[in-house]
């Protein structure tokens, strides 16, 4: 399972800074060589990547690298944004349950302990995105709407809209950690929100938050209607950083 969860993480930086072309056929035996690890990991690794959008099927049991304009993801997280401000705010008309205060108070208190140490360990991309993902879960089930949950799992196949998916670049881990601070910071004020019932507030808070991934990745300098190269397999920067908040 370890070695699985290596092969998952290897994988999708390489194809999120370029080292596997859009449109790319997967190699398995190649990619497991360059990683030091068995063909099985990787192999399981795959459909893993394909339920997140960086993936999709080719062939009888291949997996190809999908490609995604940057114009269409800029509009998907806007559609999040816009979804996941709706879950709260109908939260907040109907009652905040107390089971649902409790889930997101624990991951508060994961997201503290794990920024008080004022630096990222290589792991914490692992602890932050599950944390992360909880949180974010937690709300969508809470709302209990069909219509919004169901459009926000076809959300979560394009790149980067999975909230658990999060993958640090070494040169720029304090960049990183204080972004990730300030997305942790808001964690606490839609939490607050939430419990106090301020549905304009915690819309506005969740659509920031989400607009603060835009900003991390510099998406805000693209305009929406305007056609771009694609972003999933672009040449590589090794100084830029994905993650979801």
């Amino acid at each position: 399972m370890r070695q699985q969860l290596q092969a998952t993480l290897r994988i999708r930086e390489m194809i999120l800074r370029g080292e596997l072309a859009p449109g790319q056929r997967v190699p398995e035996a190649v990619v497991a060589q360059q990683l030091g690890l068995s063909r099985t990991p990787v192999r399981q690794a795959l459909p893993a990547l394909a339920e997140e959008g960086l993936l999709a099927p080719a062939g009888r049991r291949g997996y190809a690298v999908r490609v995604f304009t940057i114009n269409e993801i800029v509009t998907a997280l806007d559609i999040r944004a816009a979804l996941e401000g709706m879950a709260a705010r109908l939260l907040t008309e109907r009652g905040v349950a107390h089971t649902l205060l409790h889930t997101l108070r624990e991951c508060l208190e994961e997201g503290d302990a794990l920024f008080a140490r004022r630096r990222l360990e290589n792991s914490d991309e692992i602890h932050y995105g599950r944390m992360n993902e909880r949180f974010h879960r937690a709300i969508i089930e809470a709302v209990d709407n069909s219509i919004i949950s169901d459009l926000i799992a076809r959300l979560h196949r394009v790149p980067f809209l999975t909230p658990s998916t999060i993958a640090f670049d070494n040169k720029s881990k304090n960049e990183i950690f204080d972004l990730l601070y300030h997305a942790h910071r808001q964690h606490h004020a839609i939490t607050e929100a939430l419990e106090w019932r301020q549905g304009a507030r915690v819309e506005a808070l969740m659509k920031e938050h989400v607009n603060l991934q835009k900003r991390s990745m510099s998406l805000n300098e693209h305009r929406p209607d305007m056609q771009r190269p694609p972003l999933t397999g672009s040449a590589p920067q090794r100084d830029r950083s994905i993650f979801a908040l």
